[in-house]
This record gives structure tokens, C-alpha cells and sequence, in this order.
């Protein structure tokens, strides 16, 4: 407890404007590493289709290789937008978590 003192800017008290701010940086940061998947997931296909096409002209199997590493290319892809997507979950959850037994703690000191 901050002892009433208030933040000059919105009026409320220090203790919630602080937990506010925070959880704002935390959607902040997630939002930032989420936001190159796309690309992440584009560029792992290209690479790998890309070595697709060079296996098919070093070996002459066209287009065999091309469209194996293509989906294998899609499959990484996938693989790796899903392991970022949950890491970002749990990382949320925890932190609402962390945030809501702050805040009932907080409630029974009072």
C-alpha cells in the first residue's frame, strides 16, 4: 500500500498506475515478438525451397525436391509459429496470474 499517494496524471493510486503501466510493457513486448512471424514463416519456406530447387538441378529430379522441401519448408514454418505463439500464452497467463494475486493480497492487507 502506497499510503493514498496518487500519480499526478491520471489521479489514481501509485500502486495501480504502476501495475497498469506494467502490463502494458509486457503486451508491448509481446506484440513485438509476434510481430515477425509472418516474415519468419515466409523466409523458412523460401530457404527451403529454394534448396529444394537447387537439389533438383544439381540431381536433375524436378520437381521432386523442390516440392518435398517446399512442405518441409511449411511444416518448420509452422512448427516454429506455434512454439512462439504458446511461449507467448504462458508467458501472459503467468504474468495475469502474478498480477491477480498482487492484487488480492493487496485487497486483504486492507
Amino acid at each position: 500500500m502506497d499510503g493514498g499517494r496518487r500519480d499526478p496524471d491520471t489521479g489514481r493510486e501509485a500502486s495501480k498506475v504502476r501495475a497498469g503501466k506494467a502490463s502494458s510493457a509486457g503486451v508491448a513486448a509481446s506484440g513485438g515478438e509476434l510481430a515477425g512471424i509472418g516474415i519468419q514463416f515466409a523466409a523458412v519456406i523460401l530457404v527451403f525451397t529454394a534448396f529444394g530447387v537447387w537439389l533438383d538441378r544439381r540431381f536433375g529430379s524436378s520437381p521432386w525436391c523442390t516440392i518435398v522441401f517446399l512442405f518441409v519448408g511449411a511444416g518448420g514454418g509452422f512448427y516454429s509459429m506455434y512454439r512462439k505463439v504458446m511461449a507467448a500464452q504462458r508467458r501472459d497467463a503467468q504474468q495475469l496470474a502474478e498480477r491477480r494475486d498482487a492484487e488480492r493480497a493487496e485487497r486483504e492487507q486492507r
